[in-house]
């Protein structure tokens, strides 16, 4: 069994975390791949990552998504309905468009640490992460759901469960297959023209500064 609320009339109003898991499921299947489809593409094959690679790069992007929407829970709990107006506003846009920059520059110069070592392990996993993450904050309305059930629920470690279901749901997506076939696209193209990798790695960077600039020229 989930919380209970209770409408105007007072009946009661059970939410399963099952529901909740698939309100975030309806996110990672529809709205939430054709949001982070450019971001995610442009970070694999700018980045010259195999099919494993890839695989693994969408792994940490899920983990972000995953993050996010438990700590929005937890914090729509804690605050309440309050939280929803700040996530509504500008905040993500401003949030995705730092992050794509960063991301953009990092496919530029991350490919310069040692390949292995510590540094390079971060400069692969911390952009789809953090992107992960960031794009979490994008207002759409399961979202607006889940933060208002938190917010009703005034129960910070209820929201922490409810936003992880919702994040477990919204990490069920179709980029953990197209992802791993541009990767594999990618490398077979720089297999046979080896110059191609760093026309590649300029363009995804490029990509990923001009749709940070775009998020961030829309509320400016």
């Amino acid at each position: 069994m989930g919380p209970e609320y209770y409408d105007p009339d007072g009946a009661s109003i059970a939410v399963s975390l099952t529901s909740i898991w698939v309100l975030g499921l309806s996110v990672g299947l529809t709205a939430c791949t054709a949001t982070c489809l450019p971001f995610m593409g442009a970070l694999v094959v700018g980045g010259g990552h195999s099919a494993g690679d890839a695989f693994r790069q969408t792994g940490a992007f899920a983990l972000g998504k995953v993050l996010a929407y438990a700590l929005l829970g937890a914090a729509a709990g804690y605050l309440g309905e309050i939280l929803l107006d700040v996530v509504e506003g500008d905040l993500g846009h401003w949030l995705i468009g730092g992050v794509s920059v960063v991301a953009g520059a990092m496919l530029v110069f991350g490919h310069k640490a040692v390949k292995g070592c510590r540094t390079s392990r971060l400069f692969n996993g911390a952009p789809p992460l953090a992107l992960g993450f960031v794009l979490s904050f994008v207002p759409c309305a399961p979202l607006a759901a889940l933060l208002a059930a938190s917010a009703l629920g005034g129960d910070p470690l209820q929201g922490l469960a409810m936003g992880s279901m919702f994040g477990l749901g919204a990490a069920v997506t179709p980029l953990f297959i197209v992802m791993p076939l541009l990767g594999k696209l990618g490398r077979e193209m720089t297999a046979e023209h080896p110059h191609m990798l760093t026309i590649m790695r300029w363009a995804g960077a490029i990509i990923l500064v001009a749709l940070g600039l775009r998020r961030m020229l829309l509320v400016v």
